[in-house]
């Protein structure tokens, strides 16, 4: 593939002052040049000349008139969001979902593809490429128009070389994704783990747009979170701010993938939904979840709890609330240690919806410290089960629109 006019651009687009005036218009175009020189502090001709390099880009463009305060109408700048093209992949722990999106992360085309039990590194990186080259030819668009690759990877990732440290699930460390990818690609590819991609989507397109602190917490087979502090996503000392699932609820509690006792992932996440059903089952509750199944106590998993739930079942709303509260706990912490404007809830155990969200806002309630905290705004993602991967391609945006890398 033949990108060098890609990364070129791409470059032309990152430096700092080109970078600040591509943001002013993207996030309030349409707007005149000299609103831009107002905002950036730059000088008009500077405005003017940076402008008209964009232009050969096609990454902007003029759109309508103006208003005039006398003399001519100013002409006002938008992006043009089909000018470039971002692909982005979810790697998650059964399959890898890999989508192009247009520069406001507008999905325009979708692969998925089942990860099979035991999968050698080799294979997950193989597997990875032959769905970026499904997804370029299915596309309608040339590759001169991709910008980058943006990766959202389950477990520990190092963002700074791209490299997936441990993924648990898949008993695979140390996967070199940024550099496989960009040797295959010669497209700039930035590797993120997939809860902290997660809360950066959630930041740019869904409902943490104008805001500056916020937790996004990933709850399917294990639970992550990504945290945006001060409007920057926070990655710690080593990349591992906002493992909560691997905090600690009861020192005496299940053993934790993760070698621990009593995370919250082995009370709250989709197996501990699963386990709590099956203990009910087995000791006979009467349950919607055994037909729901037709019998088949292997199916059992969150989905079928949740169906339940929904058709009245006691027992299932039980086996949720349970999930909920300890999820409660944990939110409760985080809200007493980091005081966020708003706690986001993705994945697929948040597909309970209020079952979930009722318990978790009650132990909130009771245990959080002020008034105005108890009131911090808990909700689900605005942006479903594509989360994942739009933050993949907001990785990519970031980096694009956002002169401090992850702002």
């Amino acid at each position: 593939m033949n990108n060098a006019h890609v990364t070129g651009s791409f470059k032309l687009m990152k430096s700092l002052n080109r970078t600040l005036v591509l943001n002013i218009i993207r996030k309030d175009g349409p707007i005149s040049r000299a609103e831009i020189a107002k905002r950036t502090n730059l000088t008009p001709p500077t405005v003017t000349n940076i402008v008209n390099e964009l232009f050969e880009t096609g990454i902007i463009k003029e759109s309508q008139m103006g208003q005039s305060s006398g003399g001519r109408k100013p002409i006002l700048l938008t992006i043009e969001p089909t000018s470039h093209y971002v692909i982005g992949i979810d790697v998650g722990v059964h399959k890898v979902k890999v989508v192009l999106a247009d520069l406001n992360a507008s999905i325009t085309n979708e692969s998925i593809t089942k990860i099979k039990k035991g999968i050698t590194e080799a294979e997950l990186l193989q597997l990875l490429i032959e769905n970026v080259y499904t997804i370029v030819e299915q596309a309608n668009v040339t590759k001169e128009k991709i910008v980058g690759i943006g990766v959202g990877m389950h477990g520990m990732v190092d963002h700074i070389h791209g490299v997936a440290l441990y993924a648990p699930n898949l008993q695979l460390k140390n996967i070199p994704i940024k550099q496989t990818l960009e040797a295959e690609f010669s497209l700039p590819v930035t590797v993120e783990n997939d809860a902290k991609a997660l809360a950066l989507g959630e930041k740019w397109f869904g409902y943490g747009a104008d805001i500056e602190n916020m937790v996004c917490i990933n709850v399917g087979i294990g639970i992550g979170s990504g945290i945006i502090l001060q409007n920057k996503l926070f990655h710690g000392k080593d990349g591992i701010a906002g493992e909560i699932g691997h905090t600690v609820i009861d020192e005496n509690g299940p053993m934790c993938t993760c070698g621990n006792k009593g995370c919250l992932q082995t009370f709250s996440a989709g197996e501990a939904i699963r386990t709590r059903a099956l203990e009910g089952i087995n000791k006979g509750k009467p349950t919607a979840i055994v037909e729901i199944v037709k019998g088949n106590l292997d199916n059992v998993d969150g989905e079928a709890v949740f169906e339940a739930a929904k058709a009245g079942d006691a027992f299932a709303k039980e086996v949720l609330t349970e999930s909920g509260k300890y999820l409660g706990m944990s939110i409760a912490n985080l809200i007493n240690v980091l005081n966020p404007e708003l706690v986001v809830l993705s994945g697929g155990v948040s597909r309970a919806g209020e079952f979930l969200l009722q318990p978790i806002r009650a132990i909130v309630e009771e245990r959080v410290l002020t008034p105005s905290a108890k009131d911090t705004t808990i909700c689900l993602s605005k942006l479903g089960q594509q989360g994942t991967v739009i933050g993949a391609v907001t990785l990519v945006l970031a980096e694009m629109f956002v002169p401090d890398v992850n702002a």
